[in-house]
């Protein structure tokens, strides 16, 4: 089978310059690029993709790592960071952690083999320790870190203010005359527990401490942003009783179990129980859930752009071009912090009135 170094001896060039040659590369005479050809024609000779990205030094590939790619949040991040690195030229290999932590500990522990696989890295929403900051520095190359997580010290951020967000939510319940609102969280005990959830509980809390409310640990329960968890977690509210006037659940996926099981349960949504959530997830819309939608595909597309320009340039941003972390958790350089957006549908009203 012929080789790109028999190409490199009959036209007389080296193997980078044939593979710059064969990727239309600026960098290359058009005598020299008219001679490779003629030479890769005479020998019948096809480009390995793999073996051209390696002959430039590149892999041209970006590894994206999810703690599970089954989540709404988490595929609309991946695919649109896709589509934004295929068109100019980037492959994406996911790395998805099915949740599980040994899975994080593996990936942390081979990462000297990414610096052969890809040529940037992007987390979404992925834990860190520590003791990972080494490791990632060491790579020397690009990244970039989506939603909530432990930041990158060095690295920009993309994420939305979580905080805020629950404000927002929990602030339109009450502005509607709530004051028994429930709220469900994500899971605290799960292996891979990014902190979306805990921030998304400040704001649900600090919305009701600013009016005047007192939050009642009864109506705070645990879901895992399924709708499978939001329907566990409401059969859980209804059991402890009385059942409260609103909901207000972390994600989408667990509203739309909320609501299930309070239909299931004979309670009229929004007559007898209120319910918002957090995404703006495609089928809310479609059953007429009350959101605070963010901007999930805009995030995904703009933590690959991030990106682009230091791969273009070959250039790492901030700190990391400067040597190794200190291991230390410091704040990630440039975060941009996209806007939320409150929007009404038809699963929040004022509460019935009783009595």
């Amino acid at each position: 089978m012929t080789r790109i170094d028999d190409v490199a001896r009959l036209a007389g060039v080296s193997t980078a310059t044939v593979s710059r040659a064969l990727r239309g590369l600026p960098t290359v005479t058009e005598a020299t690029r008219l001679r490779v050809l003629d030479a890769a024609a005479q020998l019948g000779y096809i480009a390995s993709p793999s073996a051209s990205r390696l002959a430039g030094g590149k892999t041209r590939a970006v590894a994206v790592v999810v703690p599970r790619i089954t989540r709404w949040f988490f595929s609309t991040v991946v695919e649109a960071a896709e589509n934004t690195l295929q068109e100019a030229g980037y492959d994406l290999l996911l790395y998805n952690l099915g949740g599980r932590e040994n899975a994080r500990q593996r990936m942390m522990l081979h990462t000297a083999s990414l610096r052969h696989r890809v040529d940037a890295l992007m987390l979404v929403a992925t834990p860190l320790h520590r003791s990972d900051f080494a490791a990632i520095s060491a790579l020397g190359m690009p990244g970039v870190t989506v939603s909530s997580g432990t930041g990158v010290p060095g690295w920009p951020s993309i994420r939305i203010d979580d905080v805020a967000a629950a404000r927002t939510a929990t602030g339109h319940l009450i502005g509607l005359g709530h004051r028994r609102i429930a709220h469900i969280s994500g899971n605290s005990g799960e292996e891979l527990a990014f902190t979306a959830h805990l921030d998304r509980r400040r704001g649900y809390r600090e919305a009701l401490v600013a009016a005047g409310l007192t939050p009642d640990p009864a109506l705070d329960v645990e879901g895992d942003f399924t709708i499978a968890g939001g329907g566990l977690a409401t059969t859980e509210l209804l059991r402890r009783g009385p059942v409260p006037t609103a909901i207000f659940a972390a994600c989408d996926e667990m509203a739309l179990g909320a609501i299930a099981v309070l239909r299931q349960a004979g309670l009229r949504v929004p007559a007898d129980v209120s319910v918002i959530g957090i995404d703006d997830h495609d089928v809310a819309r479609v059953v007429g859930l009350t959101t605070v939608a963010q901007p999930a595909a805009e995030q995904g597309r703009l933590a690959a752009g991030t990106l682009l320009g230091p791969l273009a340039a070959g250039t790492l941003p901030g700190p990391l071009a400067a040597g190794p972390l200190a291991g230390t958790a410091a704040a990630p350089t440039d975060a941009v912090i996209l806007p939320t957006r409150l929007v009404v549908r038809e699963s929040t009203a004022p509460p019935r009135e009783t009595g």
